[in-house]
């Protein structure tokens, strides 16, 4: 059992793989890195004055603001050559691939750091603890700014444990951490200033004022590097000087306008994100406070988790608030509520207090596994209409060999939200044109239907219901026939399903069979009919699917 640890690590590594090949695909808040690593793939870095800009989709879509493309750029150069042979999500697959591998590694690194610290049982506590945690795991390989900076900071929180702080030469384990979140905070999440203020702050007022000069050193050597990477990559992917994260800081704290967003409550963090985030709930209605009611097991963790907590209370200011902004912390939260676990494990032949409660904790994290994999896992990954739609259309038009050819889409808004990247789309090259656009106006015009052999618009329940783009089309082309090709479901929530009431199972059918095949849900089928009559007595719990999207094909009098 010396290194149970190192196969958690591998447990940990290969759930995050499990969830990216369970929903391999992506939402819009990811489209951005996903859209530049695909385009560095397929056509090189757009470095140059010859280049053509019609083929990179921060061109043609810059957004709001200029976000960074040091992270795509570095997923295309780690992507083998021979990825660009590979067809449709494949490649989509490996860039994420190495994402959720890089932040697998960040917390395997912390894990180790934790057993150097506290001992192995803490560690195992902080595994297990960790691989029962969905949002983590699921976005682990998602290409976000706040993953991408993920790994990073939870690298820099290693170095703040005890054994990199109370060895001989502790002030590189200052200046180390400080350098990596600085960094972090200045090519990928600007909101982490306020993270290595608070971790400044409380080395500053615990080793004194003679570590000031290797805090200053490290702040410095954390801001030029960042500066550099990002300002140097950056400038050359958008063809002007800029710095992404200070624009976006400007445009969404300093002129308010991530408030478009949506707001939420001062306290939306601590009662709505945190739980969310920790998933079981006795980590933090015991674990945490066995950890900070004893001053033994308080102190040591001290410098991970109080700037920790400053961070989210000085954060909630901002009124725009989600999840993501915040999962830097929770490592930190996860190793606390290890500790107290720790704690009570060791002691459970010696309290009855401590025997319950670690059975609890055991108990509680192998419901929350089952949770996160069984429920919240599919229910997530048949949340990308629009990723299937395109499929779908693709496999129909091969079907039905309408032309040797391809043929022209339009993308209606909510299917390019839900799935549809550049990595699923058909070659150019082959003859498929996909239309995005937006423009109420042109969308307007019988010119702009015209074109298209395909539309992809959302679906209704009430099939005499047509969405905008729809009406529009009906409207500008009155004359023209369409044949609905193929209707796309997607998750609607939880159906409870009673004694006498027959389970369909369509998402699980498509999740489970997608991962190993038809015969991986004939067992789910076996199992659930055999739990649901046995021990359940006919109840039993399943997705809810409903018509969201539909593929819409021109029918053309030649």
């Amino acid at each position: 059992m010396r290194y149970a640890w190192v196969g958690l690590v591998l447990l940990l590594a290969g759930l995050i793989l499990l969830h990216l090949f369970v929903a391999p695909y992506t939402k819009v808040e990811e489209s951005f890195h996903v859209q530049a690593t695909h385009d560095i793939l397929a056509h090189g870095f757009p470095y140059g004055d010859n280049i053509d800009r019609s083929n990179y989709d921060h061109f043609e879509f810059p957004g709001a603001v200029p976000r960074t493309a040091v992270g795509a750029t570095i997923l295309a150069g780690l992507s083998p050559s021979v990825t660009a042979t590979w067809a449709g999500v494949s490649q989509q697959i490996l860039a994420r691939a190495i994402l959720g591998l890089y932040n697998a590694a960040a917390l395997g690194i912390f894990a180790q750091g934790l057993r150097n610290s506290f001992g192995q049982t803490v560690a195992v506590w902080y595994l297990l603890f960790q691989g029962s945690q969905f949002h983590l795991i699921y976005y682990a390989s998602r290409p976000l700014s706040n993953m991408f900076a993920f790994g990073i900071t939870t690298i820099a929180m290693r170095y703040l444990l005890p054994d990199s702080m109370s060895r001989p030469g502790a002030r590189v384990g200052v200046k180390l951490p400080l350098c990596l979140l600085t960094i972090a905070g200045v090519i990928f999440r600007a909101e982490l200033a306020i993270l290595v203020a608070f971790t400044a702050i409380f080395l500053l007022a615990n080793h004194g004022m003679p570590i000031f000069p290797e805090v200053v050193v490290a702040g410095v050597v954390g801001l030029l590097a960042g500066l550099i990477a990002t300002v140097g990559i950056d400038s050359m992917f958008w063809k002007e000087l800029v710095w992404p994260e200070l624009n976006a800081f400007l445009f969404n704290v300093i002129e308010g306008q991530s408030s478009a967003w949506g707001t939420e409550p001062f306290s939306f963090y601590f009662v709505n994100a945190l739980p969310r985030l920790l998933l079981n709930p006795l980590v933090y209605l015991i674990a945490i406070p066995v950890t900070l009611r004893n001053p033994a097991l308080r102190r040591p963790i001290l410098p991970l988790i109080l700037p920790s907590i400053c961070f989210v209370t000085l954060y909630s200011l901002q009124p725009h608030k989600e999840w993501r902004f915040i999962v830097y912390i929770v490592p930190a939260l996860t190793a606390t509520a290890a500790l107290g676990a720790g704690y009570l494990w060791n002691r459970r032949d010696r309290s009855v207090f401590a025997r319950i409660a670690s059975r609890l904790l055991i108990v509680s994290t192998a419901a929350s596994f089952i949770l996160s994999n069984l429920v919240l896992l599919p229910a997530s990954a048949a949340n990308y209409p629009g990723a299937q739609a395109l499929n779908a259309l693709h496999k129909y038009h091969d079907q039905q060999h309408l032309s040797s050819g391809g043929a022209t889409v339009y993308l209606g808004n909510l299917a390019c939200q839900t799935g549809v990247t550049r990595f699923l789309q058909q070659p150019f090259e082959q003859g498929w044109r996909y239309d995005k656009t937006e423009d109420e106006t042109a969308k307007s015009t019988a010119d702009f239907w015209d074109q298209f052999d395909y539309v992809v618009v959302e679906a209704s329940t009430d099939p005499e219901v047509n969405d905008a783009d729809e009406t529009q089309l009906l409207h500008a082309l009155p004359s023209s026939h369409w044949k609905t090709a193929k209707v796309i479901d997607g998750f609607a929530g939880i159906s409870i399903l009673r004694p006498g009431t027959p389970a369909t199972g369509l998402a699980e059918r498509r999740i489970l069979s997608m991962v190993a095949g038809e015969s991986l849900f004939n067992l789910y089928a076996e199992v659930r009919d055999s739990v649901r009559k046995f021990v359940l007595r006919g109840w039993w719990v399943e997705l809810k699917m409903r018509p969201k999207l539909k593929v819409l094909r021109r029918i053309r009098d030649d």
